[in-house]
């Protein structure tokens, strides 16, 4: 079983001297053979047929969360994936071996990026038949958190005007997507090479966040989501109209742990939400490059030291 791990061995790897593991940075990163434990109760055993690399996934390695991740090692890297179940834990009702998932490794435990994962029943969704296995990767952590901002905290209904700044990053498009599908208006910012992709999109009024001065704009809002995370709280709490919602992205660690214990984010509902979605040609992703599992740390140690993608970047598992 090859997975990439944030460790250098263990005793649960093929290796004759285990050694702990450390937070820290790219460089603890290595290809190692492992043992994959059996699914336990609610748990689904997964093949990976792809992988999307996410900006958590080295936030989580680096040890910026490490109030929700704990200090149990090794830890393997790697949230999103899509694949095909082949076992299934005591209790697990919605998914049998052969089925086609998508969905989320928990964030205590990683493993996206290796040939299988270990992933709690509610973080899965059925992956539509419509849906190719490269699309389906992508949608969990951008869907997810396009869709608890939107619905779960924003309300969103028809006839609202929704501010995405970053809207041509993967949770920028996502919730452009989303909230179009629920029936509002959007308008956003971004770079000046992706305005095009943002106007194919349906986006209404775009501005460029290099050279536009947000406070500046005129319109109101009913929701201004911060999809990229370089809005000050200040001018997103002035674009809103009375009563509206101010929404960032930033994933503190208190924020992950009233995520874990609300009771309203109900992933698995969310997920299957984004798969009909998908399936209904409302959502969908753009993939920039799909790389082996053997580039898999090279390709994360790049975009984690600010190369840029057109789109997701995916790991080619299975």
């Amino acid at each position: 079983m090859i997975t990439i791990t944030a460790a250098t061995r263990e005793t649960a790897c093929y290796e004759e001297n285990p050694q702990y593991h450390r937070y820290g940075g790219p460089e603890l990163m290595q290809l190692e053979e492992c043992e994959l434990r059996a699914a336990g109760k609610g748990e689904v055993v997964v093949k990976v047929a792809f992988a999307a690399i996410n900006p958590i996934d080295w936030k989580v390695r680096n040890g910026y969360l490490k109030m929700v991740t704990g200090k149990t090692f090794p830890r393997a890297i790697g949230s999103d994936f899509s694949g095909t179940v082949t076992s299934v834990g005591p209790g697990v009702t919605r998914f049998k071996p052969g089925d086609a998932v998508f969905g989320l490794a928990h964030i205590r435990d990683g493993g996206a990026l290796g040939e299988a994962v270990i992933a709690p029943e509610a973080f899965l969704a059925s992956k539509p038949g419509s849906v190719s296995f490269e699309d389906a990767a992508c949608l969990a952590t951008p869907g997810v958190t396009a869709w608890n901002g939107l619905v779960d905290k924003a309300k969103l209904t028809a006839g609202k005007h929704v501010f995405v700044n970053g809207c041509a990053g993967a949770v920028g498009e996502a919730t452009v997507q989303l909230a179009q599908m629920f029936g509002a208006t959007v308008s956003g910012s971004c770079g000046a090479a992706s305005m095009q992709r943002a106007r194919d999109r349906g986006v209404h009024s775009l501005f460029d966040y290099r050279t536009a001065d947000l406070s500046k704009i005129r319109d109101r809002f009913d929701v201004v989501y911060d999809t990229a995370g370089t809005m000050k709280i200040k001018i997103g709490l002035g674009l809103l109209r009375s009563r509206g919602v101010f929404l960032d992205i930033d994933p503190t660690p208190s924020k992950f742990i009233r995520a874990m214990v609300d009771r309203r984010l109900k992933r698995a509902d969310i997920l299957d939400g984004l798969a009909r979605a998908a399936d209904e040609g409302r959502l969908k992703l753009p993939v920039s490059e799909i790389v082996p599992l053997s580039d898999g740390i090279e390709t994360l140690t790049a975009l984690e030291h600010g190369r840029k993608s057109n789109g997701k970047v995916l790991v080619r598992v299975n």
